[in-house]
């Protein structure tokens, strides 16, 4: 890891950090994860009261990668964030908190917010 890559990532902690102090997930609203790297993105709901993963899923996943095969990843970030949302709903979880996970949010990040939307999860 470059010297530049270095800060760039204490950089985008901080923030993380700094964000995580107001945004907690409880049982009712968890909180929605999003971590991106440079290929992939996942996201996961938390619950912070008991510090369990609810849900997860990841660009990596089975149904993500052989429905997005050839979709760009901002497309194939809305589809992942649109099935957690189905998971989500089918498990009785309609609200959430997002936690952008220090990253800006466009590109990839808002992508999979929007589709978290699409499927059904209010933020």
């Amino acid at each position: 890891m470059a010297l530049g890559d270095k800060k760039r990532q204490e950089r985008r902690v901080r923030r993380h950090r700094r964000v995580k102090k107001k945004v907690v997930g409880t049982a009712e609203r968890p909180r929605l994860v999003v971590h991106r790297s440079l290929n992939n993105l996942e996201g996961q709901l938390v619950d912070d009261g008991r510090g369990v993963t609810l849900l997860g899923i990841s660009t990596l996943a089975g149904d993500v990668k052989e429905a997005g095969a050839e979709l760009s990843k901002s497309e194939r970030g809305r589809l992942a964030g649109k099935l957690l949302a189905e998971r989500a709903c089918a498990q009785g979880i309609t609200k959430v908190v997002f936690d952008r996970g220090g990253y800006l949010y466009h590109g990839r990040v808002k992508a999979f917010a929007d589709g978290a939307r699409e499927g059904g999860l209010e933020f």
